[in-house]
């Protein structure tokens, strides 16, 4: 354990990302097996402990603490874990156990025993170590590590391609011991089952017109519209058939139209969209078939969804990932012939001369048919897991957008008194998230209901009418411009931001970064 509490505290003291690598491959060559496992697991959000809660943590530290006293100093240090381990009035000669015996005793404890045990190593351990314990307790890291961090530590660590390690992360469990032994040599890259896991998606970077088309060709780039739903793989095999959002998550059970209607075998990318006969309907229409885990028949009459295919990444058990761009594309069209279906089409590629008649489409797009913009594939690229920069780039329609997490709610007025309905919302910046804007319209009532529930489930503080949440839930902003602001911790400001979408399907480490924002500023 106290290996794991010094390796979170340097993580969280060093804000340079080569030092912060330097850290975790320090570690995963000083830490046994499986302890090492069960960090990894940890830094990449793969393990929480489900037994334990903040607010039993609460309740533990009033036992022995004034409550006014706590309340003041919670207030002050302005975090739970911190707190805790600072105020921690009792201590004793007890050895902490390792990281995993920690882990598996508060998992496999009964709830009525969990408050003593866990008073006990917090009196074993000292300040870092009784930080590190509740870390782990509340799965609120926030030491500056992302999972694609944490992946690239471990390609450095093991002298491997990072990319071998993301094509088969969602098919691995912790404590990783065959992982970590493929690293160190001592065995084979561990083989998963394509048809049973999430693949690692390819995502894009936002283009930025002054700077990017001088340096780009357009007989380099395929060109397709931005489509205006949500990211989907479709994974088919003769026995199985899933439906996984871009976060890994199987939502295949609230799409039965789609599933009852496909077959063959295959990975495949695209987007998942509300519409019959392949006309799109808007968003808001999607929407009402997302976050469900079933769904009735009246809503697969009035709101029946389809998948516009754009890439293939296994074509039958043939890992394509590796072909360029146009060569997927080629395999893709023929999957579809041989496998037609009324729930999946392909997205069409665009014919253009230059930029100039790309972007009078784009306008045409996005004022004619709402599209969200146009994406820009080089036709040589392969398929690699991340956000490589250069192979593909998004060009938003306008106004500008970006994607931004939400950091505090506050009450509203009038109506909406009873309402978390103001919404402050940031962006990355040195693997923290730092406010650039605050917004209070841009969504219905409907969904005010349903922030405002997931305000009051995931509140971390509170400040009078005001709640910090957790960095969960994204934001789709738009704004007509940017502006450097003294006001912001980030330094800049939003012009009439307003909330465009909310993206519950999009996981916070996918929102845009501070250097992003910046670029938009006139």
């Amino acid at each position: 354990m106290k290996l794991f509490a010094t390796l979170l505290e340097s993580l969280l003291l060093t804000p340079a990302r080569n030092a912060k690598i330097g850290h975790m491959v320090q570690y995963f060559r000083e830490a046994p097996d499986p302890d090492r496992g069960y960090a990894l697991a940890v830094l990449t959000g793969n393990l929480s402990l489900t037994n334990v809660k903040s607010s039993h943590l609460r309740d533990l530290v009033l036992q022995k603490i004034d409550p006014e006293l706590f309340a003041l100093s919670y207030d002050y240090v302005g975090d739970l874990a911190e707190t805790i381990a600072l105020i921690w009035p009792d201590t004793t000669d007890d050895i902490l156990p390792t990281l995993s015996e920690l882990v598996l005793d508060l998992e496999t404890r009964k709830k009525s025993e969990l408050p003593g045990r866990i008073a006990g190593y917090l009196s074993a351990g000292n300040a870092t170590e009784r930080w590190a314990i509740m870390k782990l307790a509340t799965g609120n890291l926030r030491v500056g590590v992302s999972a694609r961090l944490a992946k690239t530590a471990l390609a450095e660590f093991g002298q491997k391609d990072v990319q071998d390690i993301e094509k088969i992360w969602h098919g691995i469990e912790y404590p990783y011991a065959d992982l970590f032994a493929w690293l160190e040599n001592r065995g084979t890259l561990p083989e998963i089952h394509r048809h049973r896991v999430f693949h690692p998606m390819m995502l894009s970077n936002p283009i930025d017109e002054k700077k990017d088309f001088e340096n780009l060709k357009p007989s380099d780039y395929q060109a397709e519209w931005k489509w205006d739903g949500i990211r989907v793989q479709l994974v088919l095999s003769d026995h199985e058939k899933r439906i996984f959002s871009r976060t890994g998550d199987d939502i295949a059970a609230a799409f039965p139209d789609i599933l009852d209607h496909v077959g063959g075998s295959a990975v495949l990318d695209g987007e998942l969209l509300a519409g019959r006969n392949f006309q799109v309907q808007p968003f808001n229409d999607l929407q009402q078939r997302l976050n469900r885990k079933t769904v009735t028949s009246q809503m697969l009459a009035d709101y029946p969804a389809f998948i516009r295919l754009y890439d293939i990444l296994f074509d039958d058990e043939e890992d394509v990932r590796d072909l360029p761009l146009n060569e997927r594309r080629l395999r893709l069209a023929s999957w579809v012939a041989r496998n037609p279906s009324p729930r999946l089409d392909l997205s069409p590629i665009l014919d253009y001369a230059d930029w100039n008649h790309l972007m009078t489409l784009r306008v045409q797009g996005a004022e004619e048919q709402g599209h969200e913009g146009i994406m820009l594939k080089r036709y040589d690229s392969p398929y690699i897991a991340g956000r490589p920069k250069g192979p593909w780039f998004k060009w938003k329609r306008d106004p500008r957008l970006i994607d931004a997490v939400l950091m505090y709610a506050q009450r509203g007025h009038g109506k909406r008194s009873s309402f978390y309905s103001d919404y402050t919302f940031g962006v990355w910046k040195d693997g923290e998230i730092v406010p650039v804007g605050k917004a209070y319209s841009g969504f219905t009532d409907e969904e005010l209901l349903k922030l405002d529930k997931w305000v009051r489930a995931h509140t971390t503080n509170r400040f009078g009418p005001v709640r910090e949440v957790e960095r969960k839930l994204v934001f789709e902003v738009a704004f007509d411009s940017a502006h450097h602001s003294a006001r912001h911790k980030s330094g800049v400001a939003l012009r009439f931001p307003r909330i465009n979408r909310i993206r519950w399907d999009k996981p916070p480490e996918e929102a845009d970064t501070l250097s992003n924002v910046e670029r938009l500023i006139a």
